[in-house]
């Protein structure tokens, strides 16, 4: 799926649709206080490594991916594969 998606230009077009949902329901700003927390935490910027930062936070942010954005990506992605074996 990733090389289909990246050939036919649509992989651009679902990412841009991710992004402006996780922004628009709030996630971005929740996983910007939960890195706030972790290095406040860990006390300081100079004790955690950003990929310490990022393996902590990867799998709490993960979960907090409203279902409502997951469905509307699924559904963007049927949409642009129903399309592209309509065009075949």
């Amino acid at each position: 799926m990733d090389q289909y998606t990246v050939l036919t230009g649509d992989r651009s077009k679902i990412k841009d649709l991710l992004c402006n949902r996780l922004i628009e329901c709030g996630w971005r700003d929740e996983v910007r206080l939960l890195c706030r927390n972790i290095l406040l935490e860990k006390g300081g910027n100079n004790s955690i490594t950003v990929e310490q930062l990022i393996t902590e936070v990867t799998p709490k942010a993960r979960t907090l991916v409203p279902d409502a954005v997951k469905m509307d990506l699924l559904m963007k992605i049927r949409t642009i594969l129903a399309e592209n074996d309509a065009d075949i």
